[in-house]
Protein backbone atom coordinates (compact mmCIF):
# COMPACT_ATOMS: atom_id res chain seq x y z
CA UNK A 1 0.00 0.00 0.00
CA UNK A 2 1.13 3.42 -1.05
CA UNK A 3 1.69 6.38 1.46
CA UNK A 4 -1.33 8.68 -0.33
CA UNK A 5 -3.17 5.24 0.02
CA UNK A 6 -2.62 4.46 3.61
CA UNK A 7 -3.29 8.55 4.35
CA UNK A 8 -6.41 8.88 2.48
CA UNK A 9 -7.65 5.74 4.40
CA UNK A 10 -6.52 7.50 7.72
CA UNK A 11 -8.46 10.21 6.41
CA UNK A 12 -11.40 8.86 5.82
CA UNK A 13 -11.56 7.12 9.18
CA UNK A 14 -10.82 10.37 10.93
CA UNK A 15 -14.14 11.98 8.92
CA UNK A 16 -15.82 8.77 9.95
CA UNK A 17 -15.32 9.73 13.80
CA UNK A 18 -15.76 12.84 13.22
CA UNK A 19 -19.09 12.84 11.77
CA UNK A 20 -20.56 10.27 14.35
CA UNK A 21 -18.60 12.62 17.12
CA UNK A 22 -20.83 15.48 15.59
CA UNK A 23 -23.99 13.21 15.97
CA UNK A 24 -23.58 12.68 19.29
CA UNK A 25 -22.86 15.94 20.19
CA UNK A 26 -25.53 16.98 18.36
CA UNK A 27 -28.26 14.65 20.29
CA UNK A 28 -26.26 15.55 23.29
CA UNK A 29 -27.07 19.06 23.45
CA UNK A 30 -30.43 18.72 21.61
CA UNK A 31 -31.75 17.32 24.51
CA UNK A 32 -31.31 20.28 26.68
CA UNK A 33 -29.97 19.30 29.70
CA UNK A 34 -26.35 20.48 28.48
CA UNK A 35 -25.34 24.27 26.85
CA UNK A 36 -22.83 23.87 24.26
CA UNK A 37 -19.78 25.00 26.49
CA UNK A 38 -20.65 22.79 29.07
CA UNK A 39 -21.08 19.91 26.67
CA UNK A 40 -17.77 21.28 24.91
CA UNK A 41 -15.73 21.11 28.54
CA UNK A 42 -16.95 17.75 29.55
CA UNK A 43 -15.74 16.40 25.53
CA UNK A 44 -12.47 18.07 26.15
CA UNK A 45 -11.56 17.05 29.41
CA UNK A 46 -12.92 13.09 28.42
CA UNK A 47 -10.99 13.21 25.25
CA UNK A 48 -8.20 14.67 27.05
CA UNK A 49 -8.47 11.69 29.72
CA UNK A 50 -8.54 9.05 27.28
CA UNK A 51 -5.33 10.16 25.54
CA UNK A 52 -3.75 10.37 28.86
CA UNK A 53 -4.60 6.41 29.55
CA UNK A 54 -3.13 5.87 25.96
CA UNK A 55 0.32 7.84 26.73
CA UNK A 56 0.61 6.52 29.83
CA UNK A 57 -0.08 2.43 28.66
CA UNK A 58 2.40 3.06 25.91
CA UNK A 59 4.73 4.76 28.93
CA UNK A 60 5.21 7.84 26.96
CA UNK A 61 5.53 11.25 28.61
CA UNK A 62 2.11 13.28 29.02
CA UNK A 63 4.58 16.24 28.78
CA UNK A 64 6.82 16.83 26.05
CA UNK A 65 9.80 19.90 25.80
CA UNK A 66 8.51 20.31 22.00
CA UNK A 67 5.28 21.56 23.39
CA UNK A 68 7.13 24.34 23.81
CA UNK A 69 8.85 24.71 20.49
CA UNK A 70 7.71 27.06 17.92
CA UNK A 71 6.43 24.73 15.34
CA UNK A 72 3.71 23.41 18.28
CA UNK A 73 3.34 26.31 19.78
CA UNK A 74 2.01 27.69 15.85
CA UNK A 75 0.06 24.74 15.86
CA UNK A 76 -1.96 24.93 19.33
CA UNK A 77 -2.66 28.79 18.32
CA UNK A 78 -4.13 27.83 15.08
CA UNK A 79 -6.37 25.53 16.74
CA UNK A 80 -7.12 28.10 19.14
CA UNK A 81 -8.36 30.02 16.52
CA UNK A 82 -9.89 27.66 14.88
CA UNK A 83 -11.80 26.39 17.76
CA UNK A 84 -13.07 29.82 19.09
CA UNK A 85 -13.82 31.31 15.42
CA UNK A 86 -15.58 27.95 14.54
CA UNK A 87 -17.50 28.48 17.45
CA UNK A 88 -18.57 31.99 17.17
CA UNK A 89 -19.86 31.46 13.61
CA UNK A 90 -22.04 28.94 14.97
CA UNK A 91 -23.63 30.88 17.44
CA UNK A 92 -23.91 34.05 14.86
CA UNK A 93 -23.92 32.87 11.50
CA UNK A 94 -26.60 30.66 9.53
CA UNK A 95 -25.10 27.15 10.10
CA UNK A 96 -25.29 26.73 5.68
CA UNK A 97 -22.80 29.43 5.25
CA UNK A 98 -20.48 28.07 8.06
CA UNK A 99 -20.67 24.56 6.65
CA UNK A 100 -19.62 25.37 3.20
CA UNK A 101 -17.01 27.61 4.38
CA UNK A 102 -15.47 25.21 6.61
CA UNK A 103 -15.28 22.57 3.62
CA UNK A 104 -12.80 25.20 1.64
CA UNK A 105 -9.88 23.89 4.49
CA UNK A 106 -9.24 21.42 1.84
CA UNK A 107 -8.30 24.06 -1.00
CA UNK A 108 -6.14 26.00 1.80
CA UNK A 109 -4.48 23.00 2.66
CA UNK A 110 -3.67 22.23 -0.79
CA UNK A 111 -2.22 25.88 -1.04
CA UNK A 112 -0.35 25.89 2.26
CA UNK A 113 1.21 22.41 1.34
CA UNK A 114 2.38 24.44 -2.38
CA UNK A 115 3.54 27.36 -0.73
CA UNK A 116 5.28 26.02 2.43
CA UNK A 117 5.98 22.12 2.08
CA UNK A 118 6.90 22.72 -1.48
CA UNK A 119 4.60 20.06 -3.09
CA UNK A 120 3.65 20.07 -6.42
CA UNK A 121 -0.13 20.17 -7.57
CA UNK A 122 -0.77 20.24 -11.24
CA UNK A 123 -3.31 21.65 -12.95
CA UNK A 124 -5.53 18.62 -13.09
CA UNK A 125 -5.47 18.07 -9.47
CA UNK A 126 -6.39 21.58 -8.78
CA UNK A 127 -9.89 21.02 -11.38
CA UNK A 128 -10.36 17.45 -9.50
CA UNK A 129 -10.71 19.56 -6.16
CA UNK A 130 -12.55 22.09 -7.46
CA UNK A 131 -14.95 20.08 -8.35
CA UNK A 132 -15.41 18.78 -5.06
CA UNK A 133 -15.42 21.65 -3.64
CA UNK A 134 -18.43 22.19 -6.32
CA UNK A 135 -20.20 19.10 -5.12
CA UNK A 136 -20.12 20.84 -1.59
CA UNK A 137 -21.75 23.92 -2.38
CA UNK A 138 -24.67 21.95 -4.36
CA UNK A 139 -25.24 20.18 -1.24
CA UNK A 140 -24.95 22.92 1.28
CA UNK A 141 -26.54 25.47 -1.41
CA UNK A 142 -25.94 28.60 0.85
CA UNK A 143 -27.56 32.01 -0.18
CA UNK A 144 -26.04 35.14 -1.29
CA UNK A 145 -27.53 36.80 1.73
CA UNK A 146 -26.00 34.10 4.00
CA UNK A 147 -22.35 35.90 3.35
CA UNK A 148 -22.63 38.33 5.85
CA UNK A 149 -19.79 40.20 8.21
CA UNK A 150 -20.43 37.98 10.76
CA UNK A 151 -19.38 34.93 8.16
CA UNK A 152 -15.81 36.46 8.84
CA UNK A 153 -15.84 34.25 12.26
CA UNK A 154 -16.25 31.29 9.92
CA UNK A 155 -13.51 32.16 7.50
CA UNK A 156 -10.97 32.77 10.59
CA UNK A 157 -12.28 29.14 11.75
CA UNK A 158 -11.79 27.57 8.78
CA UNK A 159 -7.75 29.45 8.64
CA UNK A 160 -7.11 27.87 11.75
CA UNK A 161 -8.03 24.67 10.94
CA UNK A 162 -6.26 24.19 8.38
CA UNK A 163 -3.20 25.79 9.63
CA UNK A 164 -3.83 23.30 12.80
CA UNK A 165 -3.30 20.35 9.73
CA UNK A 166 -0.08 21.88 8.35
CA UNK A 167 1.60 22.83 11.45
CA UNK A 168 0.73 18.40 12.29
CA UNK A 169 2.55 17.29 9.16
CA UNK A 170 5.75 19.58 10.18
CA UNK A 171 5.39 18.81 14.04
CA UNK A 172 8.14 17.36 15.53
CA UNK A 173 8.70 13.63 14.80
CA UNK A 174 9.45 12.32 18.47
CA UNK A 175 5.74 13.92 19.89
CA UNK A 176 3.85 11.08 19.92
CA UNK A 177 -0.01 11.23 18.18
CA UNK A 178 -0.90 10.60 21.82
CA UNK A 179 0.72 13.71 23.06
CA UNK A 180 -0.27 15.88 19.91
CA UNK A 181 -4.05 14.58 21.27
CA UNK A 182 -3.23 16.03 24.73
CA UNK A 183 -2.55 19.16 23.37
CA UNK A 184 -5.26 19.06 21.03
CA UNK A 185 -8.30 18.24 23.95
CA UNK A 186 -6.58 20.72 26.54
CA UNK A 187 -7.40 23.29 23.84
CA UNK A 188 -11.05 21.90 23.39
CA UNK A 189 -11.50 22.18 26.63
CA UNK A 190 -10.38 25.79 26.72
CA UNK A 191 -12.39 26.78 24.23
CA UNK A 192 -15.39 25.15 25.98
CA UNK A 193 -14.64 27.63 28.79
CA UNK A 194 -14.26 30.42 27.33
CA UNK A 195 -17.92 29.79 25.20
CA UNK A 196 -19.29 29.46 29.29
CA UNK A 197 -18.06 32.43 29.82
CA UNK A 198 -20.65 33.87 27.28
CA UNK A 199 -23.80 31.98 27.92
CA UNK A 200 -26.69 32.59 30.30
CA UNK A 201 -27.01 31.62 33.71
CA UNK A 202 -24.72 29.48 35.67
CA UNK A 203 -23.06 26.28 34.18
CA UNK A 204 -25.48 23.07 34.89
CA UNK A 205 -24.43 19.60 34.84
CA UNK A 206 -26.17 16.95 32.36
CA UNK A 207 -28.22 14.46 33.09
CA UNK A 208 -27.52 10.77 32.47
CA UNK A 209 -28.37 9.92 29.43
CA UNK A 210 -26.39 13.55 27.58
CA UNK A 211 -23.74 12.59 29.87
CA UNK A 212 -23.95 9.38 28.06
CA UNK A 213 -23.52 11.08 24.56
CA UNK A 214 -21.10 12.86 25.54
CA UNK A 215 -18.86 10.11 26.02
CA UNK A 216 -19.95 9.18 22.54
CA UNK A 217 -18.76 12.37 21.42
CA UNK A 218 -15.09 11.87 23.05
CA UNK A 219 -14.58 8.56 22.15
CA UNK A 220 -15.41 8.96 18.63
CA UNK A 221 -13.23 12.61 19.14
CA UNK A 222 -10.33 10.51 19.84
CA UNK A 223 -11.00 8.12 17.29
CA UNK A 224 -11.09 10.94 14.56
CA UNK A 225 -8.18 13.36 16.01
CA UNK A 226 -5.68 9.86 16.40
CA UNK A 227 -6.74 8.78 12.57
CA UNK A 228 -6.01 12.82 11.32
CA UNK A 229 -2.70 13.00 12.68
CA UNK A 230 -1.57 9.77 10.94
CA UNK A 231 -3.34 11.38 7.74
CA UNK A 232 -1.64 14.65 7.89
CA UNK A 233 1.68 12.44 8.65
CA UNK A 234 1.44 10.06 5.64
CA UNK A 235 1.36 10.55 1.94
CA UNK A 236 1.52 13.97 0.40
CA UNK A 237 -1.52 16.35 1.88
CA UNK A 238 -2.71 17.71 -1.28
CA UNK A 239 -3.83 14.01 -1.81
CA UNK A 240 -4.50 13.36 1.54
CA UNK A 241 -6.47 16.73 2.03
CA UNK A 242 -9.33 16.03 -0.87
CA UNK A 243 -10.55 13.08 1.65
CA UNK A 244 -11.80 15.20 4.08
CA UNK A 245 -15.02 15.84 1.93
CA UNK A 246 -15.93 12.26 2.75
CA UNK A 247 -16.90 13.77 6.17
CA UNK A 248 -20.11 14.95 4.13
CA UNK A 249 -20.86 11.58 2.71
CA UNK A 250 -21.14 9.81 5.98
CA UNK A 251 -22.88 13.00 7.87
CA UNK A 252 -25.68 12.34 5.13
CA UNK A 253 -25.57 8.46 5.89
CA UNK A 254 -25.94 9.87 9.63
CA UNK A 255 -28.85 12.28 8.98
CA UNK A 256 -30.90 9.42 7.12
CA UNK A 257 -30.44 6.53 9.46
CA UNK A 258 -30.45 8.28 12.92
CA UNK A 259 -32.22 11.50 12.63
CA UNK A 260 -34.87 10.92 9.56
CA UNK A 261 -34.15 13.32 6.85
CA UNK A 262 -34.58 13.02 3.12
CA UNK A 263 -32.02 14.29 1.15
CA UNK A 264 -32.75 15.83 -2.06
CA UNK A 265 -31.52 14.76 -5.68
CA UNK A 266 -29.03 17.56 -5.85
CA UNK A 267 -27.86 16.82 -2.23
CA UNK A 268 -27.43 13.32 -3.82
CA UNK A 269 -25.48 14.48 -6.71
CA UNK A 270 -23.11 16.99 -4.82
CA UNK A 271 -22.03 13.83 -2.87
CA UNK A 272 -21.36 12.02 -6.03
CA UNK A 273 -19.20 14.56 -6.90
CA UNK A 274 -17.30 14.84 -3.55
CA UNK A 275 -16.51 11.29 -4.23
CA UNK A 276 -15.08 11.72 -7.35
CA UNK A 277 -13.16 14.34 -6.88
CA UNK A 278 -11.46 12.59 -3.97
CA UNK A 279 -10.94 9.14 -6.34
CA UNK A 280 -9.62 11.07 -9.18
CA UNK A 281 -7.31 13.15 -6.88
CA UNK A 282 -5.70 9.71 -5.82
CA UNK A 283 -5.26 8.24 -8.41
CA UNK A 284 -3.79 10.76 -10.74
CA UNK A 285 -0.93 10.89 -7.16
CA UNK A 286 2.15 9.81 -8.82
CA UNK A 287 4.72 7.79 -6.71
CA UNK A 288 8.12 9.11 -7.50
CA UNK A 289 7.21 12.62 -6.18
CA UNK A 290 6.23 11.23 -2.75
CA UNK A 291 7.22 12.83 0.23
CA UNK A 292 9.77 10.75 2.71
Amino acid sequence: MTDNLRGSAFMVLAMLGFALEDAFFKSATGLGSVSPGVGTVMFGLLAFTIFAGIARAKQIPLWHPAYLQRGLLIRTGFEICGRLFFALALAYTPLSTTSAILQAAPLVVTLGAVLVLGETVGPRRWAAMAVGFAGVLMILRPTPSGFEASAIFAVLGMIGFAGRDLATRTSPAQVHSAQLGLLGFAVVTLAGAIIILFEAGPPALPGADAALRICGTAFCGVLGYSALTRAMRTGEVSVVAPFRYSRLIFALIIAVAIFGERPDAMTLAGAALIVVSGGYTLLRSRPERRLP
